[in-house]
């Protein structure tokens, strides 16, 4: 078998890619008033939202268990995969890359490596099928690692929330960002520069919200060849904008395409009316 790739929940790939190209995806934990739920497979962006709508909202997410990623490893290496390429979502904002480290020192480093997307979304989704479009190629597991890693290099996400009291909630920004996001009613556009959320730029509605993030996705795209990716949060409206205006902007330039709703872990975070686009630069 070739190397094994392997990913979680927040990686937003549509389900019959994560199918085709043979990813294991391990979900992380989604807690909504006291009630537990696996991402992707117990909860879904919907439970989230109606949650995160109520008066009294107690929303938080973990990372999944050493064990659960140690689990998973030694299934594969069993089943006869000649190695193992973890990759997930930034360690900035989740203990998940620890939990897998953790796990592939268990197993054996030799044989199971981990890499940090700095992102999350299509952020982590495109490393992550870059490393399985390695390993139907043939490569070993340095060369499915470096994939990926390359791929992280390659990629920008940028997203726009209605209000940033979610993320502050969350401790993913502090209160001062929020407060500066709130002042006047101002809509904030973040990016990840470092693999940690940061206020990118500021405008007034929703409808430049979007604006802004398709000059912003643009520019990140430069003049070569791209692959985008595109999601939102109870806002689909949102997300048929941004691809369509990209589409419009990009030509043919844009090459692969990935449209999907935020999972519940990002929902907690970031609030109902996300809306987001991942910027992949192909290689020439």
């Amino acid at each position: 078998m070739p190397v094994a790739v392997v990913t979680d929940s927040t990686a937003y790939l549509p389900p019959d890619l994560v199918r085709a190209r043979g990813f294991t995806v391990v979900p992380l934990t989604v807690v909504l008033n006291g009630a537990e739920g696996l991402e992707g497979v117990e909860t879904s962006p919907a439970d989230a939202t109606r949650a995160l709508s109520g008066r009294r909202v107690s929303v938080s997410t973990s990372r999944p268990a050493p064990e659960q990623f140690a689990q998973v490893y030694r299934t594969l290496l069993a089943e006869g995969a000649d190695g193992v390429v973890s990759v997930h979502l930034s360690a900035e904002l989740s203990g998940t890359v620890e939990a897998a480290r953790l796990a592939a020192a268990e197993v054996g480093d030799d044989r199971v490596t981990v890499v940090d997307s700095r992102s999350t979304g299509m952020g982590l989704g495109f490393p992550a099928l870059a490393a399985a479009a390695a390993a139907a190629q043939g490569a070993d597991l340095t060369g499915v690692r470096d994939a990926a890693l390359d791929a992280v290099a390659r990629t920008t996400i940028y997203f726009y929330v209605d209000t940033l009291e979610f993320l502050r909630r969350g401790g993913r920004i502090n209160a001062a960002e929020a407060l500066l996001g709130t002042a006047l009613s101002v809509k904030p556009i973040m990016h990840m520069p470092d693999g940690a959320i940061v206020v990118k730029d500021k405008v007034r509605t929703a409808s430049r919200g979007v604006a802004r993030l398709v000059d912003l996705a643009v520019e990140a795209a430069g003049d070569g060849p791209v692959d985008l990716g595109v999601h939102h949060l109870a806002a689909p409206q949102r997300a048929e904008q941004l691809l369509a205006a990209l589409t419009e902007r990009l030509g043919d330039r844009l090459h692969d395409t990935y449209v999907t709703e935020a999972g519940a872990v990002v929902a907690a975070h970031a609030g109902p009316g996300l809306a987001c686009v991942v910027v992949h630069r192909r290689t020439p």
